[in-house]
């Protein structure tokens, strides 16, 4: 009964963490607004950048180091897209922080060294484009901006092929 017990919180917290990311979406049928998918792209797009950067000087594999500084290039070149677009929409938004979430997750990446790095790193990064793929895409097919959604359908096609490349990497 104990084992049940102790298998039973597990599998609780291992649901609670991978259902932690939707918490952020709007609930189904609502579509989502425009300062709320700027916020949670920037948010989003902070993250990729930071463990970027992380991956840079903590990995072992050479794929890592260059994925790191991938995503510090195409992270930083989405937000900017995104932040000139609200610019030019008189939206002005200045980056949100991270969350969380998104804060834990880099004090993780922070505390790994070597190939728990490379693993950890890969494990987040492919869990966090398919949630930015899924914002991107369902606001470029759901949003009420046009600049806005072509904003999003811009940055799923990045996302996209970043997520792509992880998998394709995963394990190796």
């Amino acid at each position: 009964m104990r084992r049940f017990q102790i298998a039973a919180a597990v599998a609780a917290v291992a649901f609670a963490a991978h259902a932690a990311p939707l918490a952020a979406q709007p609930a189904p049928g609502k579509p989502m607004s425009p300062d709320e998918f700027a916020a949670e792209a920037a948010r989003s797009d902070a993250y990729e950048v930071q463990s970027g950067q992380l991956a840079q000087t903590k990995a072992a594999s050479p794929m890592v180091k260059q994925m790191g500084a991938m995503l510090v290039k195409d992270h930083t070149m989405t937000t900017n897209k995104l932040m000139d677009t609200l610019t030019a929409l008189g939206r002005p938004m200045n980056p949100p922080g991270l969350d969380a979430r998104r804060r834990t997750m880099i004090d993780q990446l922070a505390k790994a060294d070597g190939a728990a790095f490379d693993r950890l790193f890969t494990q987040q990064q492919i869990t966090a484009h398919q949630e930015a793929l899924a914002l991107h895409t369902g606001y470029s097919q759901n949003g009420t901006v046009p600049q806005l959604k072509t904003v999003a359908s811009d940055a799923a096609t990045v996302v996209q092929g970043h997520l792509q490349h992880l998998q394709s990497h995963a394990g190796h």
